[in-house]
């Protein structure tokens, strides 16, 4: 994912919840390795959102599944969710605002990781970030 993508993408976010009266978001975006392209905290978020946020997309990629699914998944398995966590150092955070992003054509390219706000609001704004650079955003189900 290029720079420039991932740059539009929290922009589009921070507007989508900034027309929303969202709470202040901690945004990041990782590619499909993993690797941070983008991170942000509004004014006025608290502490550690940019640490949730990174765990919402990080899971998100670890787990090949956006983390509403890694939300129903620790409702049913806390156990394993509990070693997976354990597995990929802590940072997963098993609730809604990871989105995993892919091109048109289906081909993973990273995921968006928001937090500040409701878990739903969070993942709305991933989704409206995605869409506004024209990829698939993918939260699970």
């Amino acid at each position: 994912m290029k720079l420039t993508v991932a740059q539009g993408m929290v922009e589009a976010a921070v507007a989508h919840a900034r027309s929303r009266k969202m709470s202040p978001l901690a945004i990041v975006v990782l590619d499909a390795r993993g690797v941070l392209k983008i991170g942000i905290a509004e004014d006025g978020t608290s502490l550690k959102r940019a640490e949730i946020a990174t765990g919402k997309a990080h899971g998100a990629l670890a787990m090949g599944l956006g983390s509403r699914t890694l939300y129903t998944r620790v409702q049913n398995q806390p156990y394993f969710m509990a070693a997976v966590t354990h597995v990929v150092g802590g940072s997963l955070i098993p609730v809604p605002g990871g989105v995993l992003v892919r091109t048109k054509e289906g081909e993973l390219i990273g995921a968006i990781g928001i937090s500040g706000d409701t878990s739903d609001n969070d993942e709305e704004a991933a989704l409206a970030g995605i869409a506004a650079v024209d990829l698939v955003g993918d939260p699970g189900s």
